[in-house]
């Protein structure tokens, strides 16, 4: 049952999206497979001998689809679920050829297009589109195209990923999306991985628009120590990108540089590489308060809710603006933010909910969005301030407060030496 049992208010509504997952998924189990008849699959001589498209980002001949990766998902039928973008009115039909090489031939069938309700009012969204394996061969490679008819030869193929699942998986995986705008807050991109570190990460995945030159140095550190993936991410080559979540009619197509496509990928990419993925951005640190790490923490919180799939965190802002008159080094060659120095957090506004950053189980999630899961096996739990929150140091929310008005909490502090040494050693081997 594709019912998502949150603890929370959504309940009703995320239900109803879980009802939505049902009648997909019936109607690919009632429908016919081949939309053509079996006699009418494709074979010939090396026909299966197909040029893989490598790219983070591909659209199809229509202009108004980019397939991302595909994903095998047997979860509940055998398909692939193929992570994309779409226009959310414009694209209709779009079909999946599976090359079965054991058998030299290529299976055609229908995808259904299942568009994330977590648009935003933008024409492009995140969208799954599923299609159903051939039932007589395993295929390892998938196509996209516009018409039943379209010379497979011509279009691009797709490794079919998750194919052969790891099994022995990193503890952590922290999916970062996106770096763009020429990102240059080198000091505290070096102190949040520092602590992810310290907390029990073993990858963190960037989804990368664009940095600065230093920048650069500073992932290709963190890459050849293996603790940092990079995933290009060019989609402003291909729409008009936004830099808010929520759509004006200014002529951009997608919010936040598609932030939600970049999650929902990392999710399916790290599926079965990672016990647990955190979904938060590079400026927030999801901080144990009553535990020394994350390992510690979400056994305890597996134990007390053993079904519970999705862990839902408050986020709470320190304004990068207010000072701590406490002496940290200064790193001063390092241009950013010095996240020690901020440890005012804003108070709770009565009329506003605080927004929620997640440690999931990849395996029991089908959709997720930037604050909350839209689809998911299993139940999800809002984790209290008293055992963790999301650190989240950024400009202010609440300006005109004065700094009396703030709050303050130094759990942060906690890890102070800790983070100290490990940046200024990072600081030595990087020329900065």
């Amino acid at each position: 049952m594709i019912c998502f049992r949150r603890k929370t208010y959504l309940a009703t509504a995320v239900c109803l999206v879980g009802f939505a997952s049902l009648l997909v998924l019936s109607y690919l189990r009632t429908h016919p497979y081949y939309i053509l008849p079996r006699t009418a699959v494709r074979k010939g001589k090396d026909i299966c001998k197909v040029r893989i498209t490598n790219s983070s980002i591909t659209v199809l001949s229509d202009n108004r689809t980019f397939i991302i990766a595909p994903y095998l998902d047997e979860r509940e039928v055998r398909l692939t679920r193929v992570i994309g973008i779409v226009h959310h009115s414009e694209v209709k039909d779009i079909y999946c050829s599976f090359c079965c090489s054991s058998m030299d031939d290529v299976s055609l069938s229908k995808a259904v297009i299942d568009v994330h309700s977590d648009r935003f009012g933008f024409p492009y969204a995140t969208a799954d589109l599923l299609c159903l394996e051939p039932t007589n061969c395993y295929p390892h490679y998938i196509s996209l195209h516009w018409f039943p008819k379209d010379d497979v030869s011509l279009s691009p193929w797709f490794e079919i990923r998750n194919r052969r699942p790891e099994h022995s998986p990193v503890e952590f995986t922290v999916c970062i999306s996106t770096m763009f705008g020429e990102y240059n807050n080198v000091l505290q991109f070096i102190q949040s991985v520092e602590m992810y570190k310290l907390l029990g990460v073993q990858k963190v995945v960037i989804y990368k628009n664009s940095c600065s030159p230093l920048m650069e140095k500073v992932l290709a550190f963190y890459t050849a120590e293996k603790v940092v993936e990079i995933v290009p991410w060019p989609i402003e080559a291909y729409l008009n990108v936004s830099h808010e979540w929520r759509f004006k009619d200014n002529g951009s197509q997608i919010g936040y540089y598609g932030q939600i496509a970049a999650l929902n990928d990392c999710v399916y990419r790290n599926m079965y590489k990672s016990k647990y993925v955190l979904l938060n951005d590079i400026d927030e640190i999801i901080l144990p308060v009553e535990h020394p790490d994350w390992k510690t923490m979400m056994q305890s919180l597996q134990k007390e809710d053993p079904e519970v799939g999705v862990f839902l965190f408050e986020n709470h802002i320190f304004p990068n603006t207010v000072f701590t008159s406490d002496h940290f080094p200064s790193w001063n060659t390092i241009p950013g933010v010095n996240i020690l120095q901020h440890i005012l957090r804003e108070p709770d506004r009565k009329e506003v909910l605080n927004p929620r950053k997640m440690i999931v189980n990849p395996r029991k999630v089908i959709q997720t969005s930037v604050h909350s899961v839209l689809q998911a096996y299993g139940s999800s739990v809002e984790v209290p301030m008293d055992i963790a929150i999301v650190y989240h140091c950024r400009t202010p929310l609440q300006a005109n407060l004065p700094k009396e008005s703030l709050i303050k909490d130094t759990t942060l502090w906690r890890y102070q030496s800790s983070l100290i040494l490990a940046v200024s050693k990072v600081q030595q081997k990087i020329p900065l």
